[in-house]
């Protein structure tokens, strides 16, 4: 990052929360702007191809503005923003089946949802997550901090959620199979899923909220029963993406690829990461660990 770049964050930083949004809502509205023109330039390709195209140039733009703004959080919304817009685009035909309209559906609630939760614990460009934070304090001696913001905060992401929408390709585009009992399984999966994530973040912030939890650890709802009930619902989701890509095309069995990448994700990235900073906070998290498993409730507490 140049010192010029660097005192222009500085400077937006400190500005207020309704700025904060409006530099996030104005990147992602040229973001979009630069994928829809390489999508035009790229027409004649296979469609997939072309949504890859657009979906990494727009993720280099929110990459520009993150750097411009010294803030990668700029880049967090896009992990719900920019699915539904690709699923849309995908499914837009002259009529919607069952199944396109039921993926469009569960895929805006989940996107809505998730984007709002990022919003109300978003402080502005002040604020930055504190996973970038260590990341950047914690980078090895001589790499620069724009190639771990690139690589690690942005490109990945967006290629685990690219790999995950691929299953979404056959339930939006396919029209020529019918309803099956496969579809009300992805139903159920999908729509556990986001009441799940959406029931932790809800338990989650309400614990925050009260000072007497300072230094405590959350164990009551969900939370009970699982370290991270709200990385198991947005894992649940892929997989009912995939379950729907799954009865609208069996021969695109292969995209099982997109939910393991999500599992693998939060299984080895995220979960070792808030544990770790949580061992470090609260002294009881050790015996926590060992009484709740991290994501699946194989076990119950009574």
């Amino acid at each position: 990052m140049s010192a010029g770049s660097y005192r222009i964050g500085r400077g937006l930083a400190a500005t207020s929360r309704p700025v904060g949004f409006a530099v996030v809502t104005l990147t992602y509205v040229i973001a979009g702007l630069a994928g829809w023109g390489v999508a035009v330039l790229a027409r004649g390709q296979h469609p997939l191809l072309v949504t890859f195209q657009a979906d990494l140039v727009a993720t280099l733009v929110v990459f520009a503005a993150s750097v411009l703004v010294a803030n990668a959080s700029v880049y967090d919304p896009y992990w719900s923003v920019a699915p539904p817009v690709i699923v849309a685009v995908w499914a837009a035909t002259d009529g919607l089946t069952a199944r396109q309209t039921m993926v469009l559906l569960l895929m805006l609630a989940w996107a809505v949802r998730l984007t709002a939760n990022w919003a109300v614990s978003w402080r502005g460009l002040r604020h930055e997550d504190w996973r970038y934070v260590q990341l950047r304090e914690q980078r090895p001696r001589g790499v620069p901090w724009w190639l771990i913001n690139l690589t690690g905060i942005q490109l990945m992401p967006t290629l685990v959620v690219f790999a995950g929408l691929l299953a979404v390709w056959p339930a939006a585009t396919v029209t020529g199979r019918p309803w099956r009992l496969l579809d009300y399984l992805a139903v159920v999966v999908t729509v556990a899923a986001v009441l799940i994530e959406a029931t932790a973040d809800r338990q989650l912030h309400r614990f925050a909220r009260d000072p007497a939890n300072h230094g405590e650890i959350l164990d009551r709802g969900l939370w009970r029963y699982s370290r991270h009930p709200n990385y198991l619902g947005e894992i649940l989701f892929w997989w009912g993406m995939w379950l729907f890509g799954l009865a609208a095309a069996p021969d695109w069995w292969w995209t099982i690829v997109g939910p393991i990448a999500m599992v693998l994700l939060f299984a080895v990235v995220s979960v070792p990461m808030m544990d770790r900073r949580s061992l470090v906070r609260r002294p009881a998290y050790a015996q926590h660990m060992r009484r709740v498993p991290a994501l699946l409730p194989w076990r119950f507490r009574t």
